[in-house]
């Protein structure tokens, strides 16, 4: 932040709710998006007979597909999720929903969270859950995954939203 005030105040837990709710369906989206490349990418390495799926025409059997294929499509699919939020939160500090709700993921002294911690903190989120310890610590405001990894979720300014954008 260059012309603007860098203390924010800290984010409540209703208004983290609020973005984690809209960053669920974002994630949700490049979840099934994903999905779809990956199971495309097993299909045609079906084909050439890299891997042996069991398909109905077009369609994956997962019953009958062996567990390994399994495991590698859901990892193949939590990892871009995992990496959508690591790029944003240590890119610029927002995810789409955070933006949309004027928070910042940053250290407590107000820099960018790289991209290691950024992995931490999303390990230690737990889906989300640990937002609830914010309803307990209401002087603090602070998450476990906040806690754990020193840093925090900030309330932007409208002007200081607009000029994270640049």
């Amino acid at each position: 932040m260059s012309s603007i005030e860098s203390n924010f105040p800290r984010a409540g837990f209703r208004r983290r709710l609020g973005s984690y709710i809209y960053d669920a369906l974002i994630a949700l989206a490049v979840f099934m998006m994903v999905g779809y490349i990956g199971i495309g990418i097993m299909i045609y390495l079906d084909h050439l007979g890299i891997i042996n799926i069991v398909r109905n025409s077009f369609e994956i059997d997962w019953h009958k597909t062996p567990i390994f294929y399994q495991i590698l499509f859901h990892s193949w699919n939590l990892v871009w999720v995992s990496y959508f939020f690591i790029y944003f939160w240590s890119k610029k500090g927002q995810t789409i929903g955070m933006r949309a709700w004027r928070l910042k993921v940053q250290n407590t002294d107000g820099s960018l969270i790289s991209a290691k911690t950024a992995i931490k903190r999303l390990l230690f989120t737990l889906l989300g859950l640990g937002n609830l310890l914010v309803i307990f610590d209401r002087k603090n405001k602070l998450s476990l995954q906040d806690r754990l990894t020193n840093t925090e979720v900030v309330v932007f300014s409208l002007a200081a939203n607009i000029e994270n954008l640049e």
